[in-house]
């Protein structure tokens, strides 16, 4: 055993040596003149020990690229959970090796999420003289960093206005299970330079890039490392990626995508019932999103609409109402949880009878534009899918299924075109569901559909669907013969009774 222990140590410090090493930015440390800078760090119950490694290694790749002093940047770090613990106060140390000495020795506190009274603290305590701050007439700017895993057991929202309002600049910067909403009700406008999710170690590098850039006034296009395809475009302290003509950017606003020639009237609707549950509810807008990423979304292009059903079936905004892509990616941003039942017959009634309807900004048959409904649920419907799954059809629209978790395959043919192979794609979990994407642009854009050749795979052929089928199969087999066992026992428990009568 101590022998498993010692290399399962010796692999995770072999593992854990590149995030250091990467994080230490080329070049020289920036001199950003005085700052004082208070890292946030959640350290609940729910960041496991790796992750909480990860966050540790994450500090201190960011420490060795500042200018650390008392007249420079002075650092600070703070611990939270069911309560707050100050790492070391802003005055404590002005040598960077004693900041890591302290990083290293953290032993993370393991209980709730009180994100809010974090807030509280660095506002009230960490960023006071007392601690080691600059007073306010010395006018020395001051920025909080957030790290956090999950979702707040307190409110956030408030106590984060008020830090701001005190001068407090705020970074929010969500791992894995961060709640998004929670993360922009931290940050300081505007949220897309101060809110990041971070989903791997690109991500936290990309943070740590920019980070480091608006403090130093870089240029990090001209220093490379910004990952954009096609153009870099530098902005003071940041950097934001562009496509060439005839390109858009796709989800991770670095890549570019093309379907840039198809003209759609593009109709989802979104699964918002209680089973979803809001974290994944929030992946599926940004799933959304990436679908948005490769149309070509403009009045003479492609027209996007949403619609989202749970026990009722509320248009989110139709076709007509938006006509950029980022106009669109805002609206999904803002859709908010239904959160009840699953009611996908209603949904598909109101698609036929409303969405693609000229009042809602369908354009006329006689354009003879494509008409495209791509379904997205998670469960069994409560109703009948059967007559407006038919009727859409019916109607000319082509229908695409997107099934996850605990989706039926044969309601998702049922309600998508033919083929099936083509028009039906399954996700075990909202985690996983990117590796969809490939097969949704292959259909919806009409210049890499099968037609240019593109090979399409067939979701529901999957292993995963597979065996996700055959468990619900043999799960459903058992209880049969557990009923079958029950009734004869009661039986026999009648024929007893009836007996000593």
């Amino acid at each position: 055993m101590r022998g498993l222990l010692c290399s399962t140590l010796l692999m995770l410090l072999l593992f854990l040596q590149p995030w250091e090493t990467q994080l230490q930015f080329a070049g020289p440390r920036c001199r950003t003149g005085p700052l004082d800078l208070v890292f946030v760090i959640d350290s609940s119950r729910s960041v496991r020990p790796f992750e909480f490694e990860t966050m540790r290694q994450f500090l201190v790749g960011l420490l060795r690229g500042l200018d650390v002093g008392p007249n420079a940047t002075r650092v600070g770090v703070i611990q939270y959970s069911s309560q707050v613990q100050s790492v070391f106060p802003l005055g404590a140390f002005s040598r960077r090796e004693d900041m890591e000495r302290a990083i290293r020795a953290l032993v993370p506190l393991a209980q709730g999420t009180m994100t809010g009274l974090a807030i509280q603290y660095a506002m009230n305590v960490a960023f006071s003289v007392a601690e080691g701050a600059r007073p306010p007439e010395a006018r020395v700017p001051r920025v909080a960093v957030i790290v956090t895993d999950g979702r707040p057991q307190d409110r956030v929202a408030e106590v984060a206005a008020q830090a701001r309002a005190r001068g407090i600049e705020i970074y929010a910067v969500g791992v894995q299970r961060a709640d998004v909403g929670s993360l922009r009700a931290m940050a300081s406008p505007p949220l897309d330079e101060h809110v990041f999710l971070v989903e791997s170690f690109d991500l936290i590098q990309e943070f740590g890039l920019q980070f480091q850039g608006r403090l130093c006034g870089k240029d990090l296009c001209a220093e490379g490392g910004h990952g954009c395809q096609h153009q870099c475009v530098s902005t003071p302290g940041t950097f934001h990626c562009a496509c060439n003509p005839g390109y858009q950017l796709a989800a991770d606003n670095k890549s570019c995508l093309g379907c840039r020639e198809g003209h759609v009237d593009l109709v989802l609707l979104v699964d918002g019932s209680k089973s979803v549950r809001p974290q994944n509810f929030e992946l599926v807008k940004r799933f959304v999103n990436q679908i948005v990423d490769f149309l070509d979304v403009s009045p003479e292009g492609t027209r996007v609409g949403l619609v989202q059903f749970s026990s009722r079936v509320r248009t989110e905004f139709p076709l007509g109402r938006y006509g950029t892509a980022a106009e669109v990616k805002q609206a999904v941003l803002a859709v908010e949880y239904m959160e009840r039942g699953t009611m996908t017959g209603l949904a598909l009634r109101h698609m036929v009878e409303h969405s693609f309807s000229e009042a809602q900004g369908a354009r006329p048959r006689a354009l003879n534009v494509p008409r495209v409904g791509l379904v997205f649920t998670d469960g069994r419907s409560q109703d009948d899918i059967s007559v407006w799954a038919a009727r859409a059809k019916e109607e000319g629209i082509v229908m695409y299924a997107v099934g996850v978790g605990k989706a039926v395959e044969e309601e998702l043919r049922q309600i998508a075109s033919e083929p099936a192979e083509l028009h039906v794609s399954y996700s075990p979990d909202f985690g996983t569901m990117t590796h969809l994407l490939d097969n949704l642009r292959g259909g919806i854009c009409p210049e890499e559909g099968i037609g240019a050749g593109t090979e399409l795979q067939s979701p529901c052929e999957c292993e995963n669907l597979v065996e996700f089928q055959g468990r619900t199969l043999g799960a459903l087999e058992k209880l049969t013969q557990n009923l079958a066992q029950l009734t004869a026992r009661l039986e026999d428990l009648e024929n007893q009774l009836a007996t000593q009568k």
